[in-house]
């Protein structure tokens, strides 16, 4: 599928705060295209319950439910079990930040999936709480700056690897996982399309660069989405019943020094930590990909 195959019809409209140049609105209006009309929509806090819902207005076209930070596993999962109950039918979709699915909402998360709810779990990926005041959260990178974790003379950003949350669910051997990225439109909307006609639990993990919280120039969100790719700093795979069925190999591999180059949040790093952080992305490739980068 390409972009112009889209529906005209939006459901998730103009009306929102999104600060400029972030990703999670494109994310999220063209998830809905495919999607479609009959579709509820659950959010935790992050930023994209706040900057869709600023009363009084409200972006979503579609029936739109809050609740607490750590429940979009849950609450999806009663969601679509009581439409089974009546009699209806609805694709139920959970969209949570890193810090509702890494941290806060993992247990919810890993109950769900364990289950086989008949639901869709999105977590866009910012690398920290931004919503909060861009604390660290499980997804943050290596020596990345936060206000949790600042780079100073004591304190050299943070001090643990991003956990590796899309192998923690590809583990669960549900029946769909994929990756994407707003950096490749096609496999992200192809992903997208073959969530929908699955059944079972499917969870779609989305790359999404925060120029507030990574302090870059917010007209290079697709560039460093495309960069991170490049690099290996993300990967773009997708699994079945816990097997990598298809898994996207960029022609040209570049650094992590280049990926990290123009991010506020690294500006401190020496040559040792990007070396270190250039270690993982090595090892995360070799497991991955099944030979050396």
């Amino acid at each position: 599928m390409n972009i112009k195959d889209l529906p005209e019809e939006d459901y998730f409209t103009s009306g929102h705060t999104a600060c400029a140049g972030c990703p999670a609105p494109a994310i999220v209006r063209n998830m809905m295209k495919i999607f479609g009309k009959d579709t509820i929509v659950y959010t935790p806090a992050n930023c994209l319950l706040v900057f869709s819902g600023t009363y009084p207005y409200l972006a979503w076209k579609v029936p739109y439910l809050h609740e607490a930070f750590e429940n979009t596993g849950s609450c999806i999962s009663g969601v679509a079990r009581a439409y089974k109950k009546i009699g209806k039918k609805a694709l139920v979709v959970g969209i949570a930040g890193d810090g509702g699915t890494y941290d806060i909402g993992i247990q919810a998360l890993s109950g769900a999936a364990e289950r086989d709810e008949d639901v869709i779990y999105v977590c866009y990926d910012n690398e920290a709480y931004m919503n909060t005041g861009i604390q660290r959260s499980g997804s943050t990178p290596y020596g990345a700056s936060t206000t949790t974790t600042p780079a100073g003379k004591k304190i050299p950003g943070k001090l643990r690897h991003k956990k590796d949350m899309a192998e923690i669910m590809r583990a669960h051997e549900i029946p769909y996982m994929a990756t994407l990225s707003i950096s490749h439109p096609k496999d992200f909307l192809n992903k997208v399309e073959k969530a929908k006609n699955v059944k079972g639990f499917r969870y779609l993990h989305v790359f999404s660069p925060c120029p507030t919280g990574w302090r870059f120039d917010p007209s290079k969100s697709v560039e460093i989405a495309r960069k991170a790719v490049q690099s290996g700093m993300w990967t773009l795979y997708e699994a079945e019943y816990g097997e990598i069925t298809g898994i996207y190999k960029p022609k040209k591999k570049i650094p992590v020094e280049e990926y990290i180059k123009g991010q506020g949040r690294f500006r401190h790093l020496t040559p040792e930590m990007i070396e270190e952080l250039q270690r993982w992305v090595d090892r995360k490739w070799k497991r991955l990909y099944g030979e050396e980068p």
